[in-house]
């Protein structure tokens, strides 16, 4: 067992490290705004604009085309240089944006297509936000204390999926989807504000004697995710289970909502469920792999993350044992989520050198989030199509599919993190078989 799987002595939890408090409020409040948008939006455009199951997809395609578009540049561009300040940029400009929403339906001037373009910029923000926070967060703190740090996010995610639909139900109930949507963008207004008041400099990134074009160092980015057997393999599994994981979630709403007659607070309910599992996930995530090792954890969060989604088909009405199997297959699938992201990002980021983060995790984010709007236009297309229980079934399948990386991927035999990253491309290629 290597020094990454030892507890932190009690002394150097992440909680005396003040900078790092402030990132953990400011996000948990701005992930709680942004539950609220997850549910909120879609319902804007299903209940307000009356949209079709297929312009519902191209939603989600507009929301998350920009990872596709600019990851590999918003890598490049948070490896030259300080990564605070746009991520404050990048929450404002989220909250002018977002806010559009309840400004244009209070003057009646609220369209699908201003949907689609405020989707369209508010994802473009929030690749630079997640690029830069990834990058961000292992600067301020102990290279030993990143798997407590990334529990502690994880956790914040999950905090603010159980209380975020549920708020998000209540809000859309009382004063409609477009308007609830305001209670967002006060939350991104939150976290530049905590970002704002950190106290610890962050340094310039060493320049290069020469610096390479965008080019090399979108090719270097790359190498560091595909000349690494841990980083490929993460990468390349995660990619297929979001594939079709977004096709449920695309025509999942649509499903419960016009197929099972499911209303807006039980919706809710049933929806924070996943989170209430992911919380759970999450707190537990560090002690299942300190007890089982690396390895073992990844796979059987996978083995039951890829199976639990099955359990969507059973129910055929809005009764209290449907909802209940809604939310127990939710809650299975977020727990066992939260379990393997803790600790695949903990992988992640012990096993690359600072100099490579931001694109590692721009080229990882890359081939993650560029399947979501592929996974939103064939839900959204399936759906119209055949209707939204076939593109489900479609969805779910799909989702166990991804079981097929147990047989041959290196992750899963792993029995420890890496205590240090390696220096260079080859050498990180060779962490996979240190262990």
């Amino acid at each position: 067992m290597t020094a990454a799987d030892t507890p932190a002595p009690p002394t150097t939890t992440v909680w005396r490290n003040p900078d790092f408090v402030k990132v953990w409020g400011g996000e948990t409040v701005s992930l709680l705004g942004s539950q609220v948008t997850d549910l909120a939006l879609p319902l804007v455009a299903i209940l307000t604009l009356h949209a079709s199951a297929f312009e519902v997809g191209l939603l989600n395609v507009a929301r998350y085309a920009p990872f596709v578009l600019l990851s590999l540049f918003a890598g490049v561009w948070f490896d030259r240089r300080r990564r605070r300040p746009t991520l404050i940029v990048a929450n404002l400009g989220r909250a002018v944006l977002i806010g559009l929403v309840p400004v244009a339906s209070l003057l009646h001037v609220l369209s699908i297509p201003w949907l689609y373009a405020i989707a369209f910029g508010a994802g473009i923000l929030t690749v630079l936000f997640d690029v830069g926070i990834l990058s961000y967060v292992p600067g301020l703190v102990e290279r030993r204390d990143l798997g407590e740090a990334n529990s502690k996010i994880a956790a914040s995610y999950s905090v603010a999926g159980i209380a975020g639909p549920g708020l998000a139900g209540f809000l859309v109930g009382v004063l409609t989807a477009p308007i609830a949507l305001a209670v967002d963008a006060a939350s991104f207004l939150v976290s530049a504000a905590a970002l704002s008041s950190i106290r610890r400099g962050e340094p310039e990134p060493e320049a290069p004697a020469e610096q390479p074009s965008v080019r090399a160092s979108i090719a270097e980015g790359l190498r560091a995710v595909f000349g690494n057997p841990i980083l490929k393999h993460l990468a390349t599994q995660s990619a297929t289970f979001n594939l079709f994981q977004n096709v449920v979630i695309t025509v999942l709403l649509v499903y419960l909502v016009r197929v099972l007659g499911i209303g807006p607070t039980p919706l809710g309910l049933v929806v924070s469920a996943g989170s209430v599992g992911a919380l759970v996930g999450a707190l537990s995530a560090n002690r299942i792999r300190t007890a089982i090792g690396i390895g073992a954890t990844l796979r059987w969060s996978t083995v039951l993350a890829c199976v639990s989604p099955l359990l969507l088909l059973v129910p055929r009405d809005s009764g209290p044992v449907s909802l209940v199997v809604l939310g127990a297959s939710l809650a299975i699938l977020g727990a066992n989520l939260a379990i393997f992201n803790v600790n695949a990002l903990t992988l992640r980021q012990s096993v690359t050198p600072d100099r490579l983060l931001g694109r590692m995790n721009a080229s990882y984010r890359l081939l993650l989030f560029g399947t979501v709007p592929l996974g939103a236009f064939l839900g959204g297309s399936l759906a119209g199509l055949f209707g939204a229980r076939a593109a489900l079934v479609v969805g779910v399948l799909g989702v166990a599919s991804a079981l097929a990386w147990l047989l041959f991927s290196p992750v899963f035999r792993l029995t420890a993190i890496p205590d240090h990253p390696a220096d260079d491309t080859a050498a990180l290629a060779g962490a996979a078989t240190n262990d």
